[in-house]
């Protein structure tokens, strides 16, 4: 595509860029391939989330992923930490219920987060925001 660019489709055929930074050479207009992985881990633990908020007719105004992750010094440069950060927000949050549905993501369903157990310590966090 360019440069350092790249593109990956899927059998859904949706399309996804993939570029390295200016300082390697690209021109950042893409995903970078590790910061995807991080993408991906929040993606399959959310989706598990939110179809577990739905099935247990949860209240959640809104909800998100964030990511907080260490590389090693050494090359090749990996994830050794990860940790992830789930935000709840909503005036009626059932606290118990909602981290039973962190649990069994990351215990249970999410393939990602189960690859990263492989490589990273891997840590959650729960913060559940009560708004008026």
């Amino acid at each position: 595509m360019g440069k350092m660019a790249f593109e990956s489709t899927n059998p859904s055929a949706n399309n996804l860029r993939i570029d390295a930074g200016e300082e390697d050479g690209g021109e950042g207009s893409g995903f970078r391939p590790k910061a995807l992985m991080l993408s991906s881990l929040a993606g399959c633990t959310g989706l598990d989330v939110a179809s577990l908020i739905k099935k247990m007719k949860l209240d959640v105004a809104d909800f998100t992923i964030d990511i907080v992750a260490e590389l090693s010094e050494e090359h090749p440069q990996i994830y050794e930490k990860v940790t992830m950060e789930y935000h709840f927000y909503g005036s009626n949050l059932n606290e118990k219920k909602l981290q039973k549905a962190i649990d069994l993501s990351f215990e249970k369903y999410c393939g990602v987060s189960e690859m990263f157990k492989k490589f990273a310590d891997v840590q959650i966090a729960s913060f559940f925001h009560h708004t008026s």
